[in-house]
């Protein structure tokens, strides 16, 4: 007897979701603070405000939580969202490094270089969570 298994979506109740994106922006912002500590250790101006911690902190709940409704809706509507995420995701951190590129006359490039890093780290640590609590199939 043969039985027939179509691929299904898998759906994690509402407080599973905002769990883990919550938790996707408390290891982000630690890992944006490593990230920053170093940067001004390194030289970065200790004025450059996007490596003050309320300016990178809200930015990052802000990202993640924007990716997490652009999962959801990409989960939604795709047919293939593997194959949507493995060139949106990069796309969309490269574009997001665009106005980071603006900052270069006031954070140099330990500042900007960090920036960039913290982008990849957010994207990182969002999509690993995403995959946990809203898995693609």
């Amino acid at each position: 007897m043969s039985v027939a298994t179509d691929a299904v979506t898998v759906r994690r109740g509402p407080l599973v979701v905002a769990g883990g994106v919550l938790a996707a922006i408390v290891v982000a912002s630690a890992a944006d603070t490593v990230l920053a500590l170093l940067a001004l250790a390194a030289g970065a101006p200790d004025d450059f405000q996007p490596l003050k911690a309320p300016s990178y902190i809200f930015l990052t709940a802000v990202g993640v939580v924007a990716g997490a409704v652009g999962w959801a809706i990409l989960r939604k509507v795709s047919q293939d969202p593997q194959a949507l995420v493995r060139w949106l995701v990069p796309t969309l951190v490269v574009v997001s490094f665009v106005p980071d590129f603006l900052l270069y006359g006031d954070g140099g490039a330990t500042g900007v270089g960090a920036l960039l890093l913290m982008h990849v780290a957010v994207a990182t640590t969002a999509v690993f969570t995403y995959r946990k609590v809203m898995p693609l199939q």
